[in-house]
């Protein structure tokens, strides 16, 4: 009796061991089939980064911040970012009343306001401008002093038309 005891024993042990074998074997190949799965999803994710760096990259070629060169220009003078300086003193010209005196256009439905800055380097700026309804751009040619005053001319501008 005893000995049936052991052996029934010792056969429902070896079913739970071949049960446990079994199933644990097709665990690590889910797991292995999901590890897979995020890994090729994690390569994807790693090559979207990387054209996302490449196309801001691309996109702050043109601008100060990114421009030795440019930025050598103003190494005298004590200012931390003068790219921020330049965009402070552009967006001053809006405070006057009525249109911004570097919009060489009225405004229509408002005055004309300079909105979106773009510093490129040391002597150039794209700025757009808008009224709440009609908008343009202009080119703006500039020159920081010694003095950190700043002059600003307009080289070129654009209103866009409305078509409806």
């Amino acid at each position: 009796m005893k000995k049936n005891i052991f052996l029934y024993l010792f056969l429902f042990t070896a079913l739970i061991c071949l049960y446990l074998f079994v199933s644990s074997n097709k665990m690590v190949e889910m797991n292995t089939v999901k590890i897979t799965k995020l890994q090729s999803e994690i390569d994807v994710l790693k090559d979207s980064v990387q054209r996302s760096n490449v196309k801001v990259m691309d996109m702050q070629y043109f601008s100060l911040e990114n421009n030795d060169d440019a930025l050598a220009y103003y190494e005298h003078l004590d200012l931390n970012n003068p790219a921020a300086y330049i965009t402070d003193k552009l967006l001053e010209t809006n405070e006057q009343k009525g249109d911004n005196p570097l919009i060489p256009y009225e405004g229509m439905e408002n005055d004309f306001k300079i909105n979106k800055i773009k510093i490129l380097n040391h002597k150039w700026i794209l700025a757009d401008f808008s009224d709440g309804k009609y908008w343009g751009e202009l080119l703006i040619k500039y020159e920081l002093k010694d003095d950190l005053g700043v002059d600003f001319t307009l080289v070129d501008h654009l209103l866009y038309t409305r078509s409806n």
